[in-house]
């Protein structure tokens, strides 16, 4: 049997799993279109996400767990910002990227939310 790490119960963990699923797969098709340093940043910057606030998790102290909260919300403006680069230059759709913001926005707030009950 698996070990169960305690990010996994944190919904603001699952979610940017899921977003982070989400921009892999954005990824992909800029690879298809020949854009592969877009490709690797989005990849990056998404993982970045789920990675911090599992990493924070392990904190002992909440302080420390507030910093990593912090650097996954900062992950999620740079996702962001990407996401309208990518729009204006038609390498994705705005329906696409409409979905996808309002997916950042939701976790950033959530983040931020989580980071203050610590």
């Amino acid at each position: 049997m698996r070990p169960h790490w305690r990010f996994e119960d944190l919904e603001i963990w699952q979610l940017s799993r899921d977003l982070a699923a989400k921009f892999h797969k954005v990824a992909d098709r800029l690879d298809r279109q020949r854009c592969h340093r877009y490709a690797e940043q989005l990849r990056a910057a998404g993982l970045s996400l789920s990675n911090n606030i599992a990493e924070g998790s392990g904190s002992a102290h909440a302080t420390e767990f507030k910093q990593f909260l912090n650097i996954a919300r900062r992950s999620l403006f740079e996702d962001a910002s990407m996401l309208l680069v990518f729009e204006q230059l038609g390498l994705v759709t705005a329906d696409e990227v409409n979905g996808l913001l309002t997916d950042c926005d939701l976790l950033s707030r959530k983040i931020t939310s989580f980071s203050r009950t610590l």
